[in-house]
């Protein structure tokens, strides 16, 4: 028997002295990802990223971008049940420096987009960072063009 089952997360930046710099983390398994969990009864997507970046990364302050959402799913089998898991991200800029550990991760670090890009385990959230980081370059450039346009 097949499980439905749907994540929510974040891709979490934040801009360190002119460097965007990604938080990771690390599972108990061993893979690096975003902070994400599983929706909770009639939760938004968006809801369940917010909740999620608040346990598992202990922030805050921070603030979900309108525009993107990008999904990825595996299968994996748990309790004897297939379980098929599609995990929906967005994209979050943390205006604390810091992040706190969970329970539920063994590891956390702040990355930038080549060092995050090389320890990614999975394709789904490694290609899916290359979208963000190209989203994110798209509104930086369009920002400055805006403010070079306002002078």
């Amino acid at each position: 028997m097949t499980v439905e089952a749907v994540s929510a997360g974040a891709i979490l930046f934040r801009d360190t002295r002119g460097r965007r710099e990604y938080l990771l983390l690390k599972s108990r398994p061993g893979d690096w990802e975003f902070p994400k969990g599983g929706v909770e009864g009639d939760e938004e997507l968006q809801q369940t990223a917010i909740r999620e970046v608040k346990e598992e990364a202990g922030i805050g302050d921070f603030r979900l971008l309108d525009g993107f959402r990008e999904d990825y799913d595996y299968v994996f089998e748990a309790n004897g049940n297939t379980i098929h898991k599609t995990v929906h991200l967005f994209i979050a800029k943390s205006f604390e420096a810091s992040a706190e550990l969970s329970k539920e991760h063994r590891d956390l670090q702040w990355r930038d987009y080549e060092q995050a890009i090389n320890t990614i385990t999975q394709d789904g959230p490694r290609d899916i960072l290359e979208q963000a980081h190209e989203f994110l370059n798209e509104m930086e450039a369009e920002r400055t063009e805006t403010e070079s346009e306002a002078q």
